[in-house]
């Protein structure tokens, strides 16, 4: 059969359409920024990574990606956000509270999606962790803190004084070191607390416990996550008992975490930026939490920091260390 020239370019047209509809509409650049690089981190940005290759964005297909780190400085990650919004990406991925408070500062109209900030609404990204109705939507690792008192009563019955050793300057620590002060005494145990500013002071911090408490606990404070051996090296010496609320942590030398999988937490998070990159407006997306935790237990830390675990509490873990 033969086709007119009109005819055949109707009809070339609509196989066009046919294969462009069964394509994904590939980005043109999604740059991505974190505060520092310690592993949760790390696993959040390759999360976001593998469900956008999933999703058919990849370099090969047009994607950009972009990545860069601010290294625990905070008028670093400033001058990333600002470096970022000249390069207008379709999208910015900001992980961490202090990398996610610069880029939502830097722009109201550039689509922003965070991740791993412990309180989206204190940190003054959003309103609500309903839709926002702004350029802004993400995921928090927000933790039940009643389950973290939990875990360190069962790790250390007898404890009575917890350490924390936080950055003052980071609101996610901020909203965490208040609730504890809270839901300490509750539970019949006091909170001890010692601020690090600075990565180099977590190590210092620390010490300044020994003598004071009988557990220390740590939140997903970036200072504290990013210099977590020197607090190791603190627990081990003087047999105080680690207890942390990232399980990569427990990898390093804390005895115990029950936290969020963050590279499962990166997928969820990549899964908002696809959804923004297919069309749908950042702020017609609610804020997500993670409801799946993990727990991780490290044999041979027990022992260095004097603590015998119950074979029921090991059976109970999701993976055990030694």
């Amino acid at each position: 059969m033969k086709f007119s020239k009109s005819a055949k370019s109707a009809l070339g047209a609509v196989a066009l359409a046919g294969v462009l509809a069964q394509a994904p509409v590939l980005a043109q650049s999604v740059a991505v920024t974190s505060i520092v690089e310690h592993p949760a981190l790390d696993a959040i940005k390759d999360g976001v990574r593998e469900a956008l290759a999933k999703a058919g964005y990849t370099d090969a297909k047009g994607l950009k990606w972009q990545f860069q780190t601010a290294q625990g400085n905070t008028a670093i990650a400033a001058q990333i956000a600002r470096k970022y919004v000249g390069d207008q990406p379709d999208v910015i991925v900001a992980i961490a509270t202090p990398s996610a408070q610069a880029v939502v500062a830097a722009t109201k109209t550039i689509p922003v999606v965070y991740s791993a900030v412990t309180d989206p609404v204190a940190a003054q990204l959003v309103k609500t962790m309903d839709a926002s109705g702004t350029n802004v939507t993400g995921v928090s690792d927000s933790l039940a803190l009643e389950k973290q008192v939990q875990l360190i009563k069962k790790v250390v019955p007898q404890a009575k004084r917890v350490g924390m050793v936080y950055n003052p300057g980071e609101a996610n620590s901020m909203v965490v070191v208040k609730q504890m002060r809270e839901l300490l005494p509750k539970a019949g145990l006091s909170l001890v607390e010692a601020t690090a500013a600075r990565t180099v002071d977590v190590g210092a911090a620390a010490r300044s416990l020994v003598g004071k408490v009988d557990v220390i606990y740590t939140n997903t404070d970036n200072n504290v996550v990013s210099a977590y051996e020197s607090l190791v090296k603190v627990g081990n010496d003087a047999k105080i008992p680690l207890i942390a609320s990232d399980t990569d942590s427990v990898k390093r030398g804390a005895i115990a975490a029950l936290g969020v999988n963050y590279h499962d937490l990166g997928i969820q998070t990549g899964k908002l930026v696809i959804k923004i990159l297919k069309g749908q407006p950042a702020g017609t997306l609610a804020s997500e939490t993670s409801d799946k935790l993990e727990l991780y237990v490290n044999r041979a830390a027990a022992k260095k920091q004097g603590v015998e675990l119950s074979e029921a509490f090991l059976k109970s873990a999701t993976k055990v260390v030694d």
